[in-house]
């Protein structure tokens, strides 16, 4: 006759511990980790978002934070405190003014098909442009519209999103704020004379963003 199985097997690890668990495994690991992730490395009958929320306010105020990014959670350094990073972090690699305008429209109209961000541009999308977003991890391939053709949707990534400290991409600024901030120009609409005169040169350069630096090809 087979041994009954002790309960003990069967009970959650006090908060406190589950609240362990869920810091080394954040602590550990580069990349966002979800929910389920966190739930199917812990014991059985842990609760890794209760850990989480409690983790999170253990540490406000702390030199580093525990913050939502997309759909995981990952231990970040305090907003406040990036600049102290800078020496170590910190290195200028361009994106083609190209580049940043197209990152942008798939930011802020996503799902986006390659037509749409021409459209909005007023000029055509080089392929180079769009394999370095992507080879970034920056943009993705979304859902294929149910139009004629079934043409690609681009949506941006967790990776963009924990890039630029981002929880979601709802919480990318708003046109005033780009202004204010000095990001974005008050050009004329494409197709205007003053736009003719002053259309943006698909060589140039920018740094607006600093990460892997690659050219179109």
């Amino acid at each position: 006759m087979d041994e009954p199985v002790e309960e003990s097997l069967f009970e959650a690890p006090p908060e406190g511990e589950q609240e362990r668990m869920v810091e080394a495994i954040l602590f550990a690991t580069a990349e966002p980790v979800s929910v389920a992730e966190l739930n199917a490395r812990m014991p059985h009958g842990a609760e890794a978002r209760v850990a989480l929320e409690a983790l999170a306010k253990r540490y406000e105020g702390r030199g580093v934070a525990v913050v939502k990014v997309g759909d995981g959670w990952a231990i970040r350094t305090a907003p406040d405190l990036g600049f102290l990073m800078q020496k170590e972090t910190f290195e200028t690699r361009k994106l083609s003014r190209a580049a940043i305008e197209t990152l942008a429209i798939v930011a802020y109209h996503q799902p986006v098909t390659r037509a749409e961000i021409e459209e909005i541009r007023g000029v055509g999308v080089s392929r180079g442009t769009v394999d370095q977003l992507l080879e970034l991890e920056w943009i993705r391939f979304g859902r294929r519209r149910m139009t004629p053709g079934r043409p690609v949707t681009f949506i941006v990534t967790p990776t963009f999103l924990d890039h630029f400290g981002l929880e979601t991409a709802r919480d990318l600024p708003g046109l005033k704020e780009l202004r204010a901030s000095g990001l974005l120009e008050n050009r004329p609409p494409p197709g205007s004379d003053a736009a003719d005169e002053d259309s943006p040169d698909e060589d140039d350069q920018s740094d607006m963003f600093d990460d892997d630096e690659g050219g179109e090809s």
